[in-house]
């Protein structure tokens, strides 16, 4: 045998059957030829019955593995040292490596199970788990056009390396959107070719299981969803979309895939795939095509198996401006009045989903950031700004809204933005921060901005610090949009909306109330007055409810009301 850019040749196709004069080999010379082959121990009679076997020229090393009855891990592990080269039981794909996916048809890699973990100056290092296949590896050379260097592993860690490669490509998603589109028979076919396999992550890397969940993501991102719900019945497995705020069923695939579903999810997230009697909650981020998708994952145990439901966000479609959320240009003057102040404190609230963090960056993009220094806590961090600062929340690292909060204070902040007030330590140390020369923007759950105070009131914020400190509360509730392409009916030309799905909407968009701290509201809020009389003083003094804008919005043909009386009644 011989070795060439790492790889093990045969000197023959059918070597060790003659000694190249025609002339049978003499036992004593198989005897030789298996001391070649060094710790494998094969003997010659093992050699010379291998030489006879129909398909030893296509897969001499399955074959061989068969040969010596060893498992592949050991046996890799034994060549490795005869032949000097590197074995890695789990190699990591690096970002370099990503040239070869762009060269080397996934098909091929996955024939010849090869795949790069990294290329440096131009030399490819490729993961094997068939090494003995030299003219393979002779075309990977002419594809990649630079030398390549071997390191041995097992097919299960390469098969891992190809999925995982051609995924941040997107090949993947490709490969659906062309071949399989989403109906009943595409799920049945995928369901079908899903091996009975019991290895639960021998079952995650399957390819139908990989490529049926690319396809859920990428119908998800094509419907503009902002959820998946995998909800397994008594007699049926649900997959829904969160579409503009509302629930929708997509599919229902067989209920068998559900295991394989959740497993590959849990992969995909690093969470533990045998744990399935605890709550679990994991993030990862993928790339389909240009886009780069957060998903946060959270897994909860049900008597009907595992509910799962991702959150997914698109950077590429994230619009961080005032004007694309629906704020009017007056809402938006006075708002920004806030935001520019050097100090005090703005509270945006309203349920969850209503979009406060995205108006929070939407007016901190208009801040002078190369004069005043931008600091975040965030749980966790959604969206990415230039020169902002930004800390994630991380409760099993001592990391909470509260210390986080008072570490930032120590690093000289003009702005910081406070992901939630929850808790007493962390409103009080907003209050104090923007007693403290700080402007503090924050969010808060109370169903109008009047009620802001009492909240904070109950939290245990003192009425003095509240009137001395509060600038302004903004509420906000998203409503869905008109779709534009079919004028709201969700029909066109006779036939179903294709842009809104039948639907007659398409996006969302906010309706505003802000209320600006009076003297009579600091007033009554240091007399700790209730909600109601709050509200009727801020009325008073020029307060506009949620209401009034979200009739002008329907004046202006952008939602109806039937989506006003849904989202506020």
């Amino acid at each position: 045998m011989a070795k060439k850019n790492g790889i093990i040749q045969r000197s023959s196709s059918k070597a060790p059957e003659t000694n190249g004069t025609g002339t049978a080999l003499a036992r004593g010379d198989w005897d030789r030829v298996s001391q070649a082959f060094g710790p494998l121990r094969l003997s010659g009679e093992q050699l010379k019955a291998f030489a006879r076997i129909e398909g030893s020229d296509d897969e001499p090393w399955d074959l061989l593995l068969q040969t010596m009855a060893l498992d592949e891990a050991s046996a890799l592990k034994l060549l490795a040292e005869r032949t000097g080269l590197e074995y890695r039981a789990e190699p990591r794909l690096g970002e370099s490596a990503s040239r070869f996916y762009e060269l080397v048809p996934p098909d091929f890699a996955r024939q010849a199970s090869v795949a790069a973990v990294d290329a440096d100056d131009g030399l490819f290092t490729v993961a094997t788990s068939r090494p003995m296949q030299p003219s393979v590896m002779s075309m990977l050379e002419d594809m990649l056009d630079a030398p390549i260097r071997l390191i041995l592993s097992p097919r299960a860690a390469v098969a891992n390396l190809i999925n995982r490669g051609y995924e941040q490509r997107g090949d993947l998603v490709t490969e659906i959107v062309e071949d399989m589109p989403l109906d009943a028979n595409a799920i049945e076919k995928a369901a079908g070719a899903i091996g009975k396999t019991t290895d639960l992550l021998a079952q995650a890397r399957q390819t139908p299981v990989i490529r049926l969940v690319n396809h859920i993501l990428f119908e998800a991102l094509r419907r503009g969803a902002s959820d998946i719900h995998v909800h397994p019945m008594e007699d049926r497995l649900v997959i829904r979309f969160r579409v503009d705020g509302m629930l929708v069923d997509a599919i229902s695939p067989p209920q068998t895939l559900a295991s394989a579903i959740s497993t590959r999810l849990k992969v995909m997230t690093e969470l533990d795939i045998a744990n399935r009697h605890s709550p679990q909650d994991g993030q990862t981020s993928v790339r389909i095509g240009t886009k780069k998708i957060d998903i946060r994952l959270s897994v909860i145990p049900t008597v009907f198996g595992e509910r799962l439901v991702l959150r997914l966000l698109d950077q590429s479609q994230t619009q961080l401006d005032l004007d694309a959320v629906g704020m009017s240009k007056e809402l938006q003057t006075r708002l920004m009045d806030c935001v520019e102040r050097p100090n005090g404190i703005l509270l945006v609230t309203g349920p969850t989903g209503s979009g406060k963090t995205t108006t929070l960056y939407a007016a901190l993009g208009r801040i002078d950031r190369s004069s005043r220094n931008v600091m975040t806590i965030e749980d966790p961090v959604e969206y990415h700004l230039d020169g902002i600062s930004q800390m994630q929340v991380n409760p099993k690292r001592g990391v909470t809204f509260a210390n986080g909060l008072r570490a930032l204070l120590r690093q000289d902040p003009d702005v910081i933005l406070v992901g939630e007030i929850r808790d007493p330590e962390t409103a009080q140390l907003a209050i104090q921060a923007s007693l403290t020369g700080h402007l503090v923007l924050a969010t808060l759950h109370t169903n109008d901005a009047p009620s802001a105070i009492p909240r904070l009131l109950d939290i245990g914020v003192e009425p003095y610090l509240v009137t001395s400190s509060l600038l302004g509360v903004l509420a906000q509730r998203l409503m869905r949009r008109k779709c534009v392409a079919c004028g709201g009916t969700g029909t066109q030309h006779g036939n179903q909306c294709e842009t809104c799905f039948g639907t007659g909407y398409k996006g969302r968009l906010a309706c505003h109330e802000l209320m600006i701290m009076t003297d009579e509201l600091r007033r009554l809020t240091g007399a700790r007055a209730d909600g109601v009389t709050l509200y009727e003083a801020a009325v008073e003094g020029g307060f506009q409810p949620m209401k009034v804008d979200a009739m002008e919005k329907v004046r202006l043909g952008l939602t109806d009301e039937a989506e006003v009386f849904r989202v506020l009644h």
